[in-house]
């Protein structure tokens, strides 16, 4: 019988730098924005795909990290690197696996919170993404380059026609 991969283990890198920070994650929602469109001969309408949704994760740190504030304010959509990698463990199997999600973008938010002596702190981050990939043991499930206009899941590359159409493959 197998059993659902738990999650195990994390790390932080911010622009390439290891941050050893407790973090926790709420990588983006792969979203399709869909219309209503009833044509003639249909009984119902159906709905058309007219693209994705904007990109946005949110994601916690433990204690206050010097590098996302001095990020904050970037004027640039891809300004800061963040790279997630976590592990995962099948208790049936004992395998571990490993994923990894990289976003680059620039922040949206950044909440300090509340702050007392002899406990905890935290900061809580919304990231306004541009560019997302996520990957199991190094296999591609999702390349998102906003601005090249590049979207791969599972390989297939979604927008490749329409690069090709605008001059730009």
């Amino acid at each position: 019988m197998a059993l659902a991969e738990k999650f195990k283990q994390s790390d932080l890198y911010i622009d390439g730098v290891w941050r050893a920070e407790q973090v926790s994650v709420t990588l983006p929602k792969l979203t399709r924005k869909f219309e209503e469109f009833r044509p003639g001969g249909l009984n119902r309408p159906i709905k058309v795909d007219m693209g994705g949704e904007a990109l946005e994760a949110e994601w916690t740190a433990g204690g206050w990290v010097r590098d996302v504030i001095n990020g904050f304010g970037a004027t640039s959509i891809d300004a800061q690197l963040l790279r997630f990698v976590a592990s995962f463990q099948d208790d049936s199997t004992g395998a571990v696996h490993s994923w990894e999600a990289v976003i680059g973008g620039r922040h949206e938010e950044i909440d300090l919170g509340e702050s007392k002596p002899g406990e905890d702190t935290e900061m809580k981050c919304k990231t306004a993404v541009a560019f997302y990939s996520l990957h199991r043991d190094g296999e591609e499930l999702v390349y998102i380059d906003v601005l090249a206009l590049i979207e791969r899941y599972g390989g297939r590359d979604i927008m490749e026609a329409h690069r090709a159409a605008l001059g730009r493959a």
